[in-house]
C-alpha cells in the first residue's frame, strides 16, 4: 500500500509555459523525492515591471510518502 501527497507549485519563465513547468519540477525535485505525477492546472501570462511577458504554469505534484 502507498500514500501520496499532492502540492501546488508555480514555475515562471520568460520564454514559454513548458519551460515554466520544467523549472517548477526541477526546483521541487531539489527538496522532494519520488515525484510521481505533475499535472498542469493553470497557465497565465503576466506583465513584468519592464513590460516583458512572464509565463506562469501552476502544477499539482504528487509524491510518495516514504514508509518504514
Amino acid at each position: 500500500m502507498s500514500v501520496y501527497r499532492v502540492i501546488d507549485v508555480i514555475g515562471t519563465s520568460s520564454s514559454s509555459w513548458e519551460e515554466a513547468a520544467a523549472v517548477a519540477i526541477k526546483t521541487a525535485k531539489g527538496s522532494l523525492r519520488d515525484i510521481r505525477v505533475a499535472e498542469v492546472t493553470q497557465q497565465d501570462v503576466v506583465m513584468g515591471d519592464g513590460g516583458e511577458l512572464v509565463y506562469r504554469t501552476r502544477l499539482q505534484l504528487s509524491f510518495k510518502y516514504e514508509s518504514e
